[in-house]
């Protein structure tokens, strides 16, 4: 029988041994982890930010080379639709980083409208927002009195709740305001004032579900338009942007615009994403806001410089 000095010695040696091979095992994965580049492992830095998660654009983006040119520059699109165009390449979230937000555009929703958004955002767990009523005190756009979109709003939180109800919580994001043309409603203001009153006249008190504002603009003065809103208490989405001011009647002062009209939406808080309105139609473009030539692919100057402007990380 061995006696208790030399089981001791026998487990001290055991022990080295082990702690030799935890050593050995210990290196292996160091060297294992690290990249040829001398760079450090996945995971023990935050991934880099390469560019604005506010930015996006408002076009129908369809062809391959048109989503990996705009890419390097915008973090989501959206099209008007519910759903993204059936010719977009497969994967365009994974492949570019670029988000689709889909969109009920007007009031009165359709119950088939409710069911293919519903399926689009089922399908792409990358989804977490609803863009609701375009432009509803534009007598041409949604065309909404406030009693109806209130109506209307019920609809919305439907497909909200439907969804939630499938594990899917959902932020709605709306209405899209404006300065409009619908009689006595032009202001934005006003229309959403009595919009919220009509609906919790309507809903015992209720506030309706607006998760996030959204709003339109054209001309100067963005700052000022987005300090009207502040009282609603909400993060905006700037869902359409640009210069149409007859005084912009070149590429280059159009670009002047977009660095202002970018920096204001990076540098507040309360502006959550902004998309510039267009990408590319018809010949000539009299407003000069195109972000692609005709070509596939090939950015304007204009869009150039939207991709790189400058943004904030934090």
């Amino acid at each position: 029988m061995k006696n208790k000095a030399e089981v001791k010695m026998e487990f001290m040696a055991k022990m080295s041994l082990l702690k030799n091979i935890l050593i050995v095992l210990f290196f292996i994965g160091v060297v294992s982890g690290c990249k040829d580049d001398g760079t450090s492992p996945v995971g023990d830095s935050p991934q880099e930010i390469t560019k604005s998660p506010k930015r996006g654009i408002a076009f129908d983006l369809v062809s391959e080379a048109d989503f990996a040119t705009i890419s390097k520059g915008i973090s989501w699109y959206y099209n008007w639709g519910t759903s993204y165009n059936s010719k977009a390449p497969a994967n365009f979230n994974k492949t570019y980083g670029i988000d689709f937000i889909p969109m009920l555009w007007g009031g009165n929703t359709s119950a088939n409208d409710m069911a293919i958004v519903k399926s689009i955002i089922l399908s792409r767990p990358e989804i977490k927002y609803l863009l609701v009523m375009n432009e509803p005190n534009l007598t041409d756009q949604a065309n909404r009195t406030p009693a109806q979109a209130a109506n209307d709003w019920l609809k919305y939180e439907q497909v909200i709740n439907e969804l939630k109800a499938q594990g899917r919580e959902i932020s709605l994001v709306g209405p899209a305001m404006t300065w409009g043309t619908m009689p006595n409603l032009s202001n934005p203001a006003k229309w959403l004032d009595i919009f919220i009153s009509e609906y919790k006249s309507a809903n015992g008190g209720r506030e309706p579900k607006i998760d996030y504002l959204a709003f339109h603009w054209y001309d100067y003065g963005l700052s000022d338009q987005l300090d009207r809103l502040k009282k609603y208490n909400k993060k905006i989405w700037v869902t359409e942007m640009a210069n149409w001011n007859q005084q912009i009647n070149s590429y280059a002062k159009q670009i002047e615009q977009m660095k202002q009209m970018v920096a204001i939406c990076e540098s507040r808080d309360d502006v959550f994403r902004y998309a510039w309105f267009y990408g590319r139609g018809a010949s000539p473009d009299n407003h000069f806001t195109y972000l692609f030539t005709s070509r596939e692919g090939e950015l304007s100057d204009l869009g150039k410089t939207y991709i790189t402007l400058p943004f904030n990380k934090n």
